[in-house]
């Protein structure tokens, strides 16, 4: 798949070092490295560490080790999301410049009664959308979103759309705690890289579209995109954190990288068994193919649940 405007592809892998890298972080890991390497894309790495308060001390450098150990090697310095807050104001103050967002002072509790997105945050009904009371000030900061579905074409989940307005409603950019959100610095970050193919967990499907609607209104350009399926434990929740997904520090790196090709649906052949990394990823990417990746959005991966 060509670039966007003819420019160099670029892939990246953006990483939230909330804690050790689990097996569900190498599929998407692994996917988004064959995706560049087998079209001769650069492959960057982001550590996605704007949520501070979620971020586990000495996480990150972990997740760099565990990285190197199964021959992900990127290209250029690693970009960190916590030393560029100005960039992401400088978003901000463009996007209030144009009227496209607004101050809001409702906490958590004022919206616990509202409905549940698809991806489980609450709809916002625009409550502080014509203004705030008289001597108040906002906590927050909201996208103002018009009605309408948003679409696109994912290279793994075929045609997509959400009408963000009714599912989701005006969506965050800058948290009360005074942090930004996800999705203004991964569209931010991705431009300024230059990123022009995302692939990444499925988990993070039903973000594009709110991702999308901000790089329209940044007057950024949009990335391809794919989403691998997620990895599920025996009670079908993602890997995570939360649900104590196993680290893969302490496992073989060959037999994790074999693991995840499967998962990816390019097992190796017998004659790599217990091969290296570096030869299982050599191997791979001159066969690597979106086509053969499942179309699904969660699947359970025996041994890692």
């Amino acid at each position: 798949m060509s670039a966007p405007g003819g420019a160099a592809r670029k892939g990246r892998f953006a990483p939230s070092p909330t804690g050790p890298l689990h097996f569900g972080s190498v599929v998407a890991a692994v996917g988004s490295y064959l995706d560049a390497r087998s079209s001769g894309a650069a492959w960057l790495l982001r550590i996605e560490d704007v949520d501070v308060p979620r971020c586990v001390p000495g996480a990150a450098e972990g997740i760099l080790r565990t990285l190197e150990r199964l021959g992900l090697e990127w290209d250029g310095p690693v970009l960190w999301q916590s030393s560029r807050t100005e960039v992401y104001r400088a978003a901000l103050e463009r996007l209030m410049a144009a009227g496209r967002v607004f101050g809001c002072i409702c906490t958590r509790r004022a919206l616990a009664d509202a409905r549940l997105a698809r991806d489980g945050t609450r709809r916002y009904a625009g409550t502080c959308r014509d203004g705030l009371p008289p001597g108040r000030t906002a906590r927050a900061f909201r996208l103002r979103v018009e009605p309408g579905c948003v679409r696109f074409v994912d290279r793994i989940q075929g045609p997509i759309e959400e009408d963000v307005a009714a599912d989701v409603g005006d969506f965050v950019v800058l948290r009360a705690d005074g942090y930004f959100a996800y999705q203004l610095a991964v569209v931010v970050d991705d431009a300024e890289a230059g990123i022009t193919d995302v692939v990444r967990g499925a988990d993070l499907l039903d973000s594009t579209p709110r991702q999308l609607l901000l790089q329209r209104a940044l007057g950024l350009p949009q990335p391809a995109y794919a989403h691998v399926p997620v990895v599920t434990n025996g009670a079908g929740e993602k890997l995570s954190k939360q649900t104590l997904a196993q680290a893969v520090d302490g496992l073989a790196p060959g037999g994790v990288v074999a693991d995840a090709l499967r998962f990816l649906g390019h097992p190796p052949p017998a004659a790599l068994g217990g091969a290296a990394p570096a030869e299982l990823l050599a191997w791979a990417q001159g066969i690597w193919s979106l086509a053969r990746v499942p179309c699904v959005r969660g699947a359970p991966m025996p041994g890692y649940g």
